[in-house]
């Protein structure tokens, strides 16, 4: 499946699409890595996976991976093959588990993509990060590339089903390096610093208005 996703549906999917990718260069070629992007839409992470140079791994919801019969094997397949990583978010330790499932991922030499904001944007602003980003690049001393999407959001807007043809753009930028404040982890002023250092990056290359406050989605 991940042969069939990477060796057929990327070109494929290129082709429909045609996104425009900028900065794929800048990943590096080896060792562990973080990508952190803006959030839009729910095709985000195809997005990424299929532009990036590198297979990347994702956290997903650990019961996208527990549908029954030959609908949910198939899913559960498929999402394997993108890289997400199934993690039971309903858990009371699930940010623990999630921490843990990225850090083995960077341990092994591999990418590692996270949206900071949390969630999806509602209202097409790029607001406060949280703090797990930081806490993943201090301790795996992994460099963090800032991603930047435009148009997802367009080709599969909030409740559709069906995505459209629209133009899209991923932007990779300039890996950031904090090995400045090796030992300093511990540090919620540090954690927050270098979040906003990678917040300020994804909005420079977004071109988002900046909200220093934590996404919060309406009642429903």
């Amino acid at each position: 499946m991940q042969l069939i996703v990477r060796w057929l549906l990327a070109p494929l999917v290129r082709l429909i699409y045609r996104p425009v990718v900028n900065g794929a260069e800048r990943i590096p070629k080896t060792g562990p890595v973080i990508l952190a992007a803006n959030h839009l839409s729910a095709i985000d992470t195809a997005a990424i996976a299929l532009t990036a140079t590198r297979p990347v791994a994702f956290l997903g919801k650990a019961e996208y991976f527990t549908g029954t019969g030959l609908k949910g094997r198939a899913l559960a397949a498929f999402l394997r093959a993108l890289g997400y990583i199934p993690v039971d978010r309903a858990n009371a330790k699930a940010g623990l588990a999630a921490i843990a499932a990225a850090m083995e991922v960077l341990q092994e030499g591999r990418v590692f993509a996270i949206y900071p904001e949390g969630t999806r944007s509602l209202d097409g602003r790029l607001h406060r990060g949280h703090t797990g980003v930081a806490t993943l690049a201090l301790r795996s001393g992994a460099p963090v590339v800032p991603v930047a999407l435009h148009g997802t959001d367009e080709v599969l807007p909030k409740g559709a089903l069906i995505p459209r043809l629209r133009p899209v753009t991923v932007t990779f930028g300039e890996p950031l390096d904090f090995s400045r404040y090796d030992g300093l982890e511990a540090s919620n002023v540090i954690r927050r610093a270098v979040t906003d250092e990678i917040m300020d990056a994804i909005a420079q290359l977004s071109h988002q208005e900046y909200v220093d406050r934590y996404h919060e989605r309406p009642a429903a």
